[in-house]
């Protein structure tokens, strides 16, 4: 997967976000289990046959109290013994070579070869069953949560721009198939998975269905769609945007399911011919987008009280656009904006904090 940059702004500084530390749902690890247990097993029969070699090396240091000769059977028995610890004494040390050797070069083994079996029980029994639990644990207080799924440069600028708004980063779970994209979102305070997006089973870990929202951000467009046919199959109502980047693929994503489908070659393509047509175009429909501009497009369904107010005069403030009604696009200028009903949704322009104190007209340089 390549990443493509799909943001046109003005340059700005890169932010940095702290948040709490929350433990990943889960980590895909690059060497299997089967081959993990088989690494740790090798290198400790490798400490173990090189203690048997020393053993055997030095067996004139070494004595059998049962028969007074040291056989091979016999080093590898000491030597099993040596490891263990158990120590029951009928073969012992005699030499002061031998007993050097048992300081020097056995001891320090016998300390490595316990470290890994101890380990490995930790790993494989006591981790495994504690992130088993503590998974189940966060899985249970997934409701009303974000997912992105992909989190190249379009899911992480959306993670970034969500976590400026004011969402929680707990109340986020990104799904990639990257370690390395993956730490910087848990960085950021929002638990992570690695895994494939596109199965089920990934998606009923991260319980798609108790979801507000999924953002969907693939890099490839096939996958994208993809994802949200598996996305809309699990959960028929969860909101779904997805990123493409192809026209002929917009159709095909709606017909998938999604809600919001997003093009970030057309929005480009927006910003350069506005540009063409005024030198502040492009600034603003990027003030617009972001919240670290001075206004912020806002969609929010009306108030009690603004019930039969106009577009014009909202109890936020802000500036009215646009209203949905019944499936129905009205414009700020048509009759029926004047008179908002219950259950409108409404399109405006706020101001944010910067654009509050300083006014929309000021530079954004201090």
């Amino acid at each position: 997967m390549t990443d493509q940059v799909d943001r046109i702004a003005p340059s700005r500084p890169p932010k940095r976000f702290r948040g709490p530390r929350f433990k990943p749902l889960r980590r895909a690890v690059r060497i299997p289990v089967w081959g993990d247990l088989g690494i740790r097993l090798g290198l400790a029969l490798l400490l173990i046959f090189i203690v048997i070699m020393v053993h055997w090396w030095d067996r004139e240091g070494l004595i059998d109290n049962l028969d007074g000769e040291v056989s091979f059977l016999d080093v590898v028995y000491f030597t099993m013994i040596s490891i263990t610890t158990t120590g029951f004494g009928d073969i012992a040390p005699i030499s002061d070579r031998a007993r050097l050797v048992e300081a020097v070069i056995v001891t320090p083994i016998r300390f490595a070869v316990f470290f890994i079996f101890v380990g490995t029980a930790y790993n494989f029994i006591i981790k495994r069953s504690w992130e088993k639990w503590r998974m189940a644990r966060i899985q249970g207080n997934l409701t009303d949560h974000i997912v992105v799924l992909g989190y190249g440069v379009s899911g992480s600028e959306s993670v970034q721009e969500l976590i400026e708004r004011g969402t929680d980063p707990s109340c986020i779970v990104v799904v990639d198939p990257s370690d390395e994209r993956l730490a910087e979102a848990e960085a950021l305070g929002c638990n992570v998975i690695a895994a494939d997006a596109t199965r089920d089973s990934t998606l009923e870990a991260v319980r798609i269905r108790e979801a507000k929202n999924v953002l969907v951000s693939a890099g490839r467009d096939d996958t994208s769609i993809l994802i949200v046919l598996t996305v809309r199959h699990l959960a028929p109502d969860v909101p779904i945007s997805v990123v493409v980047r192809a026209d002929d693929n917009e159709f095909l994503a709606r017909q998938a399911g999604a809600n919001n489908v997003i093009n970030p070659v057309r929005f480009t393509g927006l910003l350069l011919a506005g540009s063409a047509k005024g030198a502040h175009i492009a600034d603003y429909l990027a003030d617009l987008a972001s919240v670290t501009g001075r206004v912020q497009l806002v969609e929010r369904e009306i108030t009690e009280e603004e019930c039969g107010c106009s577009i014009t005069s909202l109890k936020s403030g802000g500036r009215g656009l646009r209203v949905y009604r019944g499936g129905k696009v009205l414009g700020f200028w048509e009759d029926e904006c004047e008179t908002l009903q219950p259950g409108d949704i409404v399109v405006e322009i706020v101001p944010t904090e910067s654009g509050s104190s300083r006014g929309d007209g000021h530079s954004r340089e201090p």
